[in-house]
């Protein structure tokens, strides 16, 4: 479903748009905080999946999510006016775990090193 260089390169190029989007036209005080990681556009480049992080509660986040999908349609709409494709993608908005896992795989891998790791199973 996600692939190719073309996809690659389109990707690239919204999330350079919205990430100049988000800091010099949306005002929204929801997406304070929010630092784009990536966009995963579909082969036939009508589907973009632009994952976004922020270090935050989980109210936070939510309200991050209600931010973008209230400036989504505005998004769409510059990004149709600024990249000129014959489709413009629809945009959908996905919080990504992975650095909340990775630090959580920090977290863990300390406790190894100074021997705080308790195994839950009962195997210490």
């Amino acid at each position: 479903m996600l692939a190719g260089n073309r996809s690659h390169r389109v990707g690239d190029q919204i999330l350079r748009e919205i990430s100049n989007l988000l800091l010099r036209k949306v005002k929204d005080p929801r997406l304070r905080g929010v630092t784009l990681t990536d966009v995963r556009m579909t082969k036939d480049l009508k589907r973009a999946f632009v994952y976004y992080s922020l270090f935050g509660r989980d109210e936070q986040k939510e309200e991050a999510q209600a931010g973008f999908e209230s400036a989504k349609g505005f998004i769409r709409k510059e990004i149709g006016e600024r990249l000129h494709l014959r489709y413009v993608p629809d945009i959908q908005f996905r919080y990504d775990i992975s650095l909340e896992y990775g630090q959580k795989m920090e977290r863990l891998l300390e406790k190894l090193e100074t021997g705080n790791l308790k195994i839950e199973n009962g195997n210490q």
